[in-house]
This record gives C-alpha cells, sequence and structure tokens, in this order.
C-alpha cells in the first residue's frame, strides 16, 4: 500500500503528532509512506497533485483548497484521507465574530471530495457529519516511550505552574495574568514557567521563560509540578486538540484548565486535575495542588494511566493503519 502524506510542514507540531510519529508504525506493518510539504506555486501544485494518482491513499493534513483544485485533486487521486486537528470552519478565537461563510464552504466541499476524515476530537466530528458519515474521531496520540514518568519530589517545597504552546495560542495564558498575581501575593513559593517563544512578566511571581526545543521539551514538561490550560469559551477552542494537557498527563504532572471542548473529556474533574472557570475557582484549585505533594502525585499518575489507555501512539495507530486497510481493499 501506498500512501502520500501531505503536511503543513516536516517541524510544525500538528505534523510531527498527526503524522510523522505513525510512520515507523506504518512502515513496519507494509505501508510504503512518502511526505511532503504543500507547495506553493501553481506549476508545483499541479506536479505534486498529479503525481497523486501514483498512490493507493493521498492524505490531506488540515488544508482546505479552492474548487477547482479540489476538482484536479479529485481527478488524480485514487483515495483521500482528510486529518484535521482544529476548528478549521471557523475563525481563531482573536476574531470578534467566528462564523465564516467562505471557511464553512471551503470545509465542506474539502470533506465532500475526501472518501474519508480523521477529526481530533468529538465537537470537529459533530461539525462534519452534516457532510459525511465516514468520519473517524482519532486524538493527538503521545509517544509513550518518549516521555517516561517524572521524578516526584518528596517534599512540598518550590512549585512550578506551567505552560507550554505556540506564539498564536499564549493570548489565553496571558488572560490569566491577574490570577497569576493573585496567586503569587499568596503564595511565595510558586514561580510560572512559560515554554514558548513568546514571554510575559509577572510583578508578583517569578517568570521562567524557557525557549521551546524538540530536544529539550519533555524534560520541561517534567519539571513542572502542575500544568495549565486556560481556554476560550469559543468555537475555535472547542476543536482544540488538548495536546498541552496530554503531554503533561503522560508524564505524571497534574493539570488545572478549563472545562471547555476536549479538556473536558480528558480531564476527569478531580481525578487527573481539577476545571476551573472564573479567576476564584482557578485561584482555589490551583491552592490544593500547591498545598498537596501526595494529591499531585496521584492525579499525575492517574492521568498518565488514561493517557496510555486512551490517547497514546501505541492505541491509536491501529486505529489508523485499519482506516488506510480498509480504503485500499474496496480500491481493489
Amino acid at each position: 500500500m501506498k500512501i502520500l502524506f501531505l503536511v503543513q510542514g516536516l517541524d510544525v507540531a500538528a505534523s510531527r503528532y498527526r503524522v510523522l510519529q505513525y510512520l515507523p508504525y506504518l512502515r513496519e506493518h507494509g505501508v510504503q509512506a512518502t511526505v511532503l510539504p504543500f507547495q506553493k506555486g501553481f506549476l508545483k501544485k499541479l506536479k505534486l497533485f498529479k503525481s497523486a494518482s501514483k498512490y493507493d491513499i493521498l492524505f490531506i493534513q488540515r488544508k482546505r483548497f479552492s474548487f477547482l483544485w479540489l476538482k484536479y485533486i479529485r481527478k488524480n487521486a485514487r483515495k483521500i484521507v482528510y486529518d484535521f486537528d482544529d476548528s478549521v470552519m471557523y475563525r481563531n478565537s482573536k476574531a470578534s465574530n467566528p462564523e465564516s461563510n467562505t471557511r464553512v464552504k471551503m470545509f465542506k466541499n474539502m470533506v465532500n471530495v475526501s472518501d474519508h476524515v480523521i477529526a481530533g476530537n468529538e465537537y470537529l466530528q459533530k461539525n462534519t457529519t452534516p457532510y459525511t458519515h465516514n468520519i473517524t474521531i482519532i486524538p493527538s496520540p503521545i509517544d509513550m516511550t518518549l516521555y517516561p514518568q517524572k521524578k516526584y519530589s518528596e517534599e512540598n517545597g518550590n512549585i512550578t505552574l506551567g505552560w507550554i504552546g505556540a506564539t498564536g495560542s499564549i493570548h489565553y495564558l496571558e488572560k490569566m495574568k491577574p490570577m497569576f498575581e493573585t496567586l503569587g501575593r499568596r503564595n511565595g513559593n510558586v514561580k510560572l514557567k512559560i515554554i514558548c517563544d513568546t514571554f510575559f512578566d509577572c510583578e508578583n511571581m517569578v517568570v521562567d521563560k524557557k525557549n521551546w526545543s524538540e530536544k529539550d521539551e519533555v524534560t520541561d514538561i517534567q519539571s513542572l509540578d502542575i500544568g495549565l490550560m486556560p481556554l476560550l469559551d469559543d468555537p475555535w477552542s472547542h476543536g482544540k486538540c488538548g495536546l498541552k494537557i496530554l503531554q503533561c498527563l503522560a508524564v505524571g504532572v497534574p493539570v488545572v484548565c478549563s472545562p471547555a471542548g476536549i479538556n473536558r473529556e480528558i480531564v476527569e474533574d478531580g481525578v487527573h486535575g481539577f476545571w476551573a472557570n472564573t479567576q476564584e475557582e482557578w485561584i482555589e484549585k490551583l491552592e490544593i495542588l500547591i498545598n498537596d505533594n501526595d494529591l499531585r502525585r496521584r492525579m499525575g499518575m492517574e492521568g498518565r494511566k488514561k493517557v496510555i489507555e486512551h490517547y497514546s501512539l501505541k492505541a491509536n495507530a491501529p486505529r489508523m493503519l485499519k482506516i488506510f486497510q480498509q480504503l485500499s481493499s474496496s480500491a481493489n
């Protein structure tokens, strides 16, 4: 079976988690995988999409195309799988109005030409079912061989709250700044670690600014005591696939998160961490964990178990392979 994977970029996190980490497993099971980034320029696109005829399956990650390009892609591709892990049919959280007829139309057209759709969470699935029932939910999985459990301190000393993410998402964390100021005034042993390439400062809390690197990513997450994932209650946020939470839980770090979108699916309130809506709830839940070393450990270990069972690469790679096998067999 030959599959052409078209991805956002070989160094893009979504490509790593949605495509690249599957490749060793797929190749072990007879898949000849070719991975290429999307091309810019008319002639390069023409050449790329014409080459789709050489493969059993064309896998398109996240991107949508104009109607004319879709007709050409459909003409050349034997089978098309469309994979997405964001609310691409809406504008992002910074927009004053999330609704976009253009985005909805492009998404609908993309789904309609696809033989199978892979959505990153249940909310994205619900937004797809009006156009197709050939859809499977597969989360952005964690390769647990790369995420060993953190070593827990025996003492309840200095506590590190942490957030990892891209520049485009740090606005979620920055909106929490008043909460950090209050928390810092009340707890002198707490600091905030931001793993990103964009940062901000707090007056009452030390901010540890760590530039993200693939080499240090897991070690940086292991250095956290409590993970943070604030979100807004809007269509774009509901499409998030919870990678920050999964990374924290994978190494055994409990989380406090907004109960929006997939956060509610991953984190059971009081089991793997806590939900928090208001600033008061954030402070209350964080202080519970700040002051209880054993609770942090128990919740972190429960979270790690859940990731292994439901959100690991080992659990999800066979599901991905099964989709490809079914599509390939139906083409013969």
